[in-house]
């Protein structure tokens, strides 16, 4: 499908950025713009600054506290409020990148996050730090889904689980390596720069686009705007993902948490009504008659639930009970890392070659290998045995990273790739989202089991309930409730149940990852190559 070369005055973009719309015309790229590959490097740094901050900033997040004076529940809502709004407002964004052209919405996305990032290392209090971290997510929305749009319109099918593998790398790598740069910044620098590095390569993402990215439109792009779907669908995505970050504060049992759950499913049942109804919608709902489309999202999510809640526990695994600074887990991550870099090509290669479903199936069985490996852990785990599971579950994720991504956006039709691309980016969201907080749940769980148990069997003196309480909470990270001034011996005594009780909460929640995984297995088989795959309209040869 090729894009038009005339569009309304709601566009913008030169002319001669356009690609034609004759079919039977190959407009080649000359030079620099609407190169696939020099797209590809665009789109990648861009990308690179939002799935950096998704982790990065966890790093700077104690820093940031001491200097600003804020309380926990306000440094929370500095992770809490980015991804809130990036995972609200994807699929709407992608829309918009749908209508208006993805260059548009990649260079606004550019401009506002690099922006964003500088105010935060300005900022002098906690709510300005919130603020322009909501911000931050907004604009991080508007850059995601409109990536994937540029490379769905500018490769051909044969090269596109290539590009988009090489995308996946990069998310992989900048998801996994925040924490190392992460623990360099603020060890080295302050925790500003943490937010300032964002800066300079945005300024470059936006050279870059200006001067490479070509505006892709399709014939059939939509036109107007479903403000009601748009509304339903924001406020239903709000209180899903308000519920499960206020979940473990909240309680799973408690009636706050339960009135957001029963609201989210409320509003997605109006959201598809109101769909069916309207004449262009914001996700036209026969998208999903398509088997793969649909189990490539549930894939994502299954993956991310998997991946980032069991990836939640390893870090204060590596901290606080091993004692490793930021850096040294940050390290100690590589392997991970390493296997996403090297496995997402090669993963775009063997899909192209065999079609997803058998990557996809064997990379979520080596995931929920790696997941059971990881829940027999314990407090003398060796760096050899960890750097074994943590490079098995890399291997894994990189060819569901990619796949899941390409049956996605391959199966939905290019006038809808903004769409598509926003899908695979909330699910990611959610099931991200999901994973921290039903795995959190599972650990709360074990450890407010265990731990009154492990406490009177160490012979420890006996706890009243709101003592307990405290120190699960702190046993649930990793942290030993030592008071100041205990003699060293009864330190060590509390120190060795708190740590034994938390690898049991984590092997638990490990397991259950596990358990995630091997159903993606069975999801993973729903899956095939991309029906609507086909090849970007007025590119030259590759």
């Amino acid at each position: 499908m090729t894009s038009q070369t005339t569009i309304d005055a709601a566009g913008s973009g030169d002319k001669a950025d356009r690609v034609p719309s004759d079919p039977s015309v190959q407009a080649p790229a000359t030079g620099l713009r609407g190169h696939p590959w020099f797209t590809l490097i665009t789109v990648a740094v861009g990308v690179m600054m939002v799935a950096l901050d998704g982790t990065i900033v966890a790093i700077a997040n104690p820093a940031i506290q001491r200097d600003l004076g804020a309380t926990f529940a306000q440094v929370q809502w500095i992770t809490n409020g980015y991804f809130l709004a990036l995972a609200v407002s994807l699929i709407t964004a992608g829309k918009l990148g749908d209508r208006f052209g993805h260059r548009q919405t990649f260079l606004i996305g550019v401009i506002g996050f690099a922006a964003a990032s500088g105010a935060i290392g300005l900022s002098d209090s906690i709510g300005l730090v919130v603020t322009f971290r909501v911000f931050q997510g907004l604009f991080g929305a508007l850059l995601m889904p409109a990536a994937l749009g540029l490379l769905r319109a500018t490769f051909p099918a044969e090269k596109l689980n290539m590009a988009i593998g090489i995308w996946g790398m990069v998310i992989g790598a900048s998801t996994a390596g925040g924490p190392i740069l992460g623990g360099v910044l603020v060890e080295h620098v302050n925790w500003q720069s943490v937010f300032f590095i964002n800066v300079p390569v945005g300024v470059l993402a936006l050279v870059l686009g200006v001067l490479i990215l070509r505006d892709h439109r399709a014939d059939n792009a939509p036109r107007s705007f479903d403000i009601p779907g748009i509304v339903l669908l924001s406020v239903a995505m709000f209180c899903l993902v308000w519920a499960l970050i206020k979940a473990p504060e909240w309680g799973w049992g408690a009636g706050r948490t339960w009135t957001f759950l029963a609201g989210s499913v409320l509003l997605f049942v109006l959201f598809s009504f109101w769909e069916t109804k309207v004449k262009e919608p914001l996700i036209p709902l026969g998208l999903f008659r398509s088997i793969p489309l649909s189990a490539g999202v549930v894939l994502m999510v299954l993956m991310a639930i998997a991946f980032m809640g069991g990836l939640f526990f390893v870090t204060f695994y590596l901290q606080n009970v091993h004692g490793m600074s930021p850096i040294d887990a940050g390290l100690h991550l590589l392997p991970l890392t390493g296997m996403m870099i090297v496995g997402s090509p090669l993963a775009g290669a063997m899909i192209t070659k065999l079609g997803p479903r058998v990557p996809l199936a064997g990379g979520m069985a080596a995931t929920a290998i790696a997941m059971y490996g990881m829940s027999t852990l314990d407090t003398d785990s060796g760096s050899g045995v960890m750097s074994l599971w943590f490079a098995l579950l890399g291997f894994g994720l990189a060819p569901v990273m990619v796949g899941a991504t390409e049956v996605i956006v391959g199966n939905a039709p290019m006038e809808l790739s903004g769409v598509a691309g926003g899908l695979q980016q909330a699910a990611m969201q959610i099931g991200g989202s999901l994973g921290t907080a039903v795995l959190g749940a599972v650990m709360a769980s074990k450890v407010d089991s265990d731990l009154a148990g492990n406490w009177t069997d160490a012979g420890l003196p006996k706890l009243t309930s709101e003592q307990l309480a405290q120190a699960s909470e702190a046993v649930q990270v990793g942290v030993a409730p030592v008071p100041e001034g205990t003699p060293g011996a009864i330190a060590g005594k509390i120190t060795a149940v708190a740590h034994d009780t938390f690898i049991s909460g984590m092997s638990l929640a490990c397991f259950v990852a596990a358990g995630v995984a091997i159903v993606a297995v069975l999801v993973a088989m729903l899956t095939k190559q991309g029906e609507n795959t086909e090849a970007g309209a007025g590119m030259g040869h590759i």
